[in-house]
């Protein structure tokens, strides 16, 4: 085995992926799997979760699906001790699942923002709370990677509840990062900054592209592959290791530009 492939070696682990069926976690799955990682794609969508195995299986991955209502606790236990009984263990957590919505701020109800933040906050803190307690008492390695924003950085127009949601995720990251460094558990923050995901074309019109263009000086959209690489930098321990309260911002330096 080379330096770099012991530096970044996942051969053998196992990750669960919430949030696997959607576009830029559907990607990040398929990396593990490339990388040798036995990736539980949890969700909802079993026609979603179909194309993301497909793909990972066609390149000799090892994959499958789990439904999951990430709304209940009760479930994402269900989910953790699934792959546990399949797979033998855990060793990361992916937690991705988001939704969005243009809605002016004056016309949010707390309806919809209560729907976005259970989706977007919630559902990763009570994933943090099923899986931790199992990183804690196996007393192994692990690394919980929680999808944050770049809009949890930086405010943005037209998404102001999703902005919220996410800068909540960024500091329970932080949060627990310091809780449990100790313990060998790293969490971080993968930051996305404009990929043309699932949530946020229905604010993608003419102008905000090329407003978004305009300050980003790689001058383009990120592509869902570009986020593999972050994240197995922050799922490996080995090249990893130190790195845990981390906002890793994938952005095409958007968030360092100003003018």
């Amino acid at each position: 085995m080379s330096y770099l492939e012991d530096l970044f070696d996942l051969n053998g682990k196992v990750a669960v992926v919430i949030g696997g069926t959607g576009e830029l976690c559907g990607h990040m799955a398929i990396g593990l799997a490339k990388a040798g990682v036995t990736v539980a794609i949890a969700g909802r969508d079993q026609t979603k979760a179909d194309d993301i195995l497909s793909t990972i299986k066609a390149t000799g991955g090892n994959a499958y699906f789990l439904a999951t209502d990430l709304s209940e606790k009760n479930s994402l236990t269900e989910l953790r001790d699934s792959v546990i009984e399949r797979s033998g263990k855990i060793d990361i957590l992916i937690n991705g699942a988001g939704v969005n919505s243009p809605t002016p701020f004056f016309e949010i109800e707390k309806e919809e923002f209560q729907h976005i933040f259970d989706i977007n906050l919630l559902a990763t803190m009570q994933a943090c709370q099923v899986f931790g307690q199992y990183f804690i008492e196996r007393g192994e390695p692990a690394s919980i990677i929680n999808l944050g924003s770049i809009s949890g950085l930086n405010p943005l127009s037209r998404v102001f509840s999703y902005s919220a949601s996410k800068a909540a995720v960024h500091n329970l990251s932080k949060n627990l990062a310091r809780e449990w460094a100790t313990q060998n558990i790293r969490v971080n923050t993968l930051v996305p900054g404009f990929f043309p995901a699932e949530q946020n074309r229905k604010v993608l019109d003419e102008s905000r592209v090329a407003s978004i263009l305009g300050k980003t000086p790689a001058q383009r959209f990120g592509t869902p592959d570009e986020l593999i690489g972050a994240t197995l930098l922050l799922a490996s321990h080995n090249a990893g290791s130190f790195i845990t309260g981390h906002e890793m911002i994938v952005d095409g330096g958007f968030n360092a530009m100003s003018i």
